[in-house]
């Protein structure tokens, strides 16, 4: 069983040796720095092996007991977040929803992070990211596009998530299609007179199928966030997870981080239906054929192993017309996903000089005849 983490009242801060200020990780560095004095205070790189826990094993210890973290968190009545807040800071809006909100402290029963991979995109160079894809949308909105100005709701959040390890077992019951053609007899009209045709028409000879089939799974992702729209943060990925780094409370320092929303249990829910696509092709390359159909199947997952991270993104929330539209950026990689308005007035444009040019053409084409 792993150590208990440490209880605290506020997240750990990393104080100037020259000034006194709170030092924050500069992205794509292995440094703090201070924003007042320039010091800089090298993190130490930790060799500790980043190792996947057993999935039953931790749920049974669940059960039994949970340890426990007291951090300051704030929760939104809005969108129900719950995320770090500087221990200086007491109030701000939801990075989620642009909600204000107040920071209290509360208790909160979590397994620990083993790893996170550290901040590379800097808050100018995601800025930068964001306003190119803001201005490449179609059909926005004009005033929503001089919202890429804006900066300074831009926030360093890390964002918790699971990835699950797991051998399957799948018995199936299935049907294997092979195709075979024969040749039938149509009536076409030519020339205005009716001409009997003869053609080649596909058809399919169905074989009852059935077996067993393994699949190996390795790092399953499953975000463990219910704040953010599931489809913009899994189109987010790629993650370098290869590049994981043991987690050190160093690279949260300046930046902000969720509390998961969905556990353990929950998470492998998600992983096994992310898993569900690679077993039913594993199943139809075991059936063979031309096509298959998949009647049955029942899957045993086994050693089931699973680590907890922190991925990080810059997000932000901006209101257009009383609604709240959420983008983020991987601190990664610079893709940028996100909602956004649509400018109907320019879609209906574009629709009318689509049938403008649509009836010219057909008027030019029946005029060449």
């Amino acid at each position: 069983m792993e150590p208990p983490f440490p209880s605290s009242a506020a997240p750990r801060t990393f104080p100037c040796r020259q000034c006194g200020a709170s030092l924050a990780y500069q992205p794509g560095t292995e440094l703090l720095k201070c924003p007042y004095c320039g010091y800089e205070n090298h993190i130490e790189a930790r060799q500790d092996p980043i190792e996947e826990r057993d999935f039953r094993a931790v749920l049974a210890e669940q059960e039994a007991r949970e340890d426990h973290i007291e951090v300051l968190t704030v929760h939104c009545e809005q969108c129900g977040a719950e995320t770090t807040l500087d221990p200086n800071v007491t109030a701000d809006a939801c990075p989620f929803c642009d909600t204000p909100f107040v920071q209290t402290a509360v208790s909160q029963r979590i397994v620990k992070p083993q790893a996170l991979l550290p901040f590379r995109v800097t808050r100018e160079e995601a800025q930068a990211a964001f306003r190119k894809w803001i201005r490449g949308l179609w059909f926005a909105p004009n005033d929503v596009k001089r919202y890429a100005r804006r900066e300074e709701r831009l926030a360093g959040m890390y964002i918790p998530h699971w990835t699950y390890d797991a051998v399957t077992t799948t018995a199936y019951t299935g049907q294997r299609g092979e195709y075979y053609y024969v040749s039938e007899t149509y009536t076409a009209i030519e020339n205005g007179k009716p001409v009997t045709r003869r053609r080649q028409v596909r058809k399919t000879r169905w074989y009852p199928a059935s077996g067993v089939v393994r699949n190996h799974f390795d790092d399953v992702l499953v975000c463990a966030s219910n704040s953010l729209p599931r489809k913009y943060i899994t189109a987010l990925e790629p993650w370098d997870l290869e590049a994981l780094t043991p987690y050190d409370d160093a690279y949260l320092s300046g930046f902000r981080a969720e509390s998961y929303s969905v556990d353990l249990e929950m998470g492998f829910g998600i992983a096994a239906s992310r898993m569900e696509p690679v077993i039913d092709a594993t199943i139809r390359q075991d059936i063979g054929g031309d096509t298959q159909r998949i009647l049955s199947k029942r899957t045993r997952y086994d050693d089931i192993t699973f680590k907890h991270l922190l991925l990080p993104v810059w997000i932000s929330a901006y209101r257009y017309r009383d609604k709240v539209y959420r983008f983020m950026i991987n601190a990664r990689t610079g893709e940028v996903q996100g909602e956004r308005p649509w400018s109907w007035v320019k879609i209906t444009l574009a629709v009318l000089a689509g049938l403008i040019v649509a009836a010219v053409v057909a008027y030019l084409y029946s005029q060449s005849r």
